[in-house]
């Protein structure tokens, strides 16, 4: 069954053709594991259904289960996150093969358009405009609040190839770190910053870092830190991925001086 919500394609669809939008129109498939896609191509059946939605004055978000019947009997799900927070208020669509990753991408969106934000000097008094890079600095030197680290084997190996695939550094970690990282079982993920700023005349940029906490088959550690940001010439979502914490602090920093 068709989720009866989308009229943009005809309800009597074919699960092949079913598929084959899907993945034609999100911005990230080719972040899915190339695994999941081929027991896709074997679908037999499938189901869309709403799963989540929310509307405001200015962001529109909504979430989708869209489920596929496999010849075996095993039922396989995409999660797609449809919203309106990139550039002009179009329409962007994202698949996810796990519900917290979906989750975890509704959450970076912006709550509507940046007004830029503000800060007070020691006083109380406002900070002033021009301080505003030095402000972010500071920002960013912050350590990051101790967390307890909690460990979920969830196919951890293929997050880490996928967080590698998507860096677009030049200096991103190379393939001793990649081979290292096909040891994860399990891992966990922590937003350590995010903030919206000027980065030049009428335009903000967001910025936000993650680290990706893998616990390898030996008992040791290994993280990788992840950079998103939309501080390029044309406001293009980026990501970029370090192997310390400092390269990635100084990484946002130096894109913040785009202006």
């Amino acid at each position: 069954m068709n989720d009866p919500r989308d009229h943009s394609h005809d309800p009597f669809e074919t699960t092949e053709t079913h598929l084959e939008r899907l993945l034609g129109r999100a911005l990230n498939s080719f972040d899915l594991p190339d695994s999941l896609i081929e027991r896709l191509e074997t679908a037999l059946a499938h189901s869309s259904a709403l799963y989540s939605s929310h509307h405001s004055a200015s962001l529109h978000r909504t979430t989708y289960r869209h489920t596929y019947l496999l010849p075996d009997g095993a039922a396989l799900s995409l999660w797609e996150l449809v919203h309106n927070s990139g550039r002009d208020g179009a329409e962007q669509h994202e698949l996810y093969a796990e519900e917290a990753e979906v989750r975890l991408a509704a959450s970076r969106l912006p709550a509507g358009p940046s007004l830029g934000w503000t800060a007070e000097n020691a006083d109380g008094t406002p900070a002033e405009e021009d301080g505003d890079l030095e402000l972010l600095s500071a920002l960013l030197a912050r350590p990051i609040p101790a967390q307890p680290r909690m460990y979920v084997p969830d196919n951890s190996a293929d997050h880490a190839r996928r967080v590698l695939r998507r860096a677009e550094n030049a200096d991103r970690p190379g393939e001793a770190t990649a081979r290292r990282l096909r040891l994860a079982f399990a891992h966990h993920i922590t937003q350590a910053f995010g903030r919206q700023c000027p980065v030049d005349a009428g335009r903000d940029a967001g910025f936000t870092l993650y680290e990706h906490q893998f616990l390898l088959l030996d008992g040791s550690e290994v993280s990788l830190w992840e950079v998103e940001h939309t501080a390029t010439p044309d406001g293009r979502h980026m990501c970029e991925v370090y192997e310390d914490e400092r390269a990635a602090r100084e990484a946002m920093e130096s894109r913040s001086r785009v202006r």
